[in-house]
């Protein structure tokens, strides 16, 4: 089990990180029961680790003028591998895809949009992506609202799954 790697002083400090990645390292330090110098290294031990991705600001979309959220359903005429990662490279290419999951089943790809209005979207839709190679077909649905979005990982979760496999 990947998370079994990490001790719980390490998964303390990615949980109060993933919390707040605005923290001092000090108040990081207190808040997981150790001194400053050994909390530093150890964060930038599961950096280094690819533990910790990153840190990012929590920006509503809304606020910014992005009011439309779309997720499109694509599926591919090939799904040979080179034509996966095409795909995938131009999901990465395109600004008004967030996400983009390969999937099991009757789609190949999932992909979560943003745009400031529908025409923006339409338009990204008609232009970009029905009409990139090996696209065979592509369903949208459109989010009316959204009543849980937390990318954080469920800590409490692996530290029970621990304590039960102990």
């Amino acid at each position: 089990m990947p998370g079994s790697k990490l001790d719980p002083i390490d998964r303390h400090i990615l949980a109060e990180l993933q919390a707040d990645g605005r923290m001092t390292n000090v108040e990081l330090a207190r808040r997981v029961g150790i001194s400053a110098p050994p909390c530093l290294r150890r964060v930038r031990t599961l950096e280094e680790a690819g533990f910790i991705r990153g840190y990012h600001a929590d920006v509503d979309p809304r606020e910014l003028g992005f009011e439309v959220q779309v997720f499109a359903m694509v599926g591919l005429s090939s799904q040979a591998e080179a034509d996966l990662s095409a795909f995938e490279q131009k999901c990465r290419e395109w600004p008004l895809v967030r996400e983009c999951h390969m999937l099991n089943g009757e789609i190949d790809f999932i992909l979560k949009c943003v745009a400031p209005d529908l025409s923006t979207f339409q338009s990204f839709l008609t232009e970009k992506l029905t009409s990139a190679a090996n696209v065979a077909s592509v369903k949208t649905s459109l989010v009316i609202r959204c009543a849980k979005n937390d990318p954080a990982v469920p800590f409490e979760v692996l530290e029970d799954r621990l304590n039960q496999a102990s």
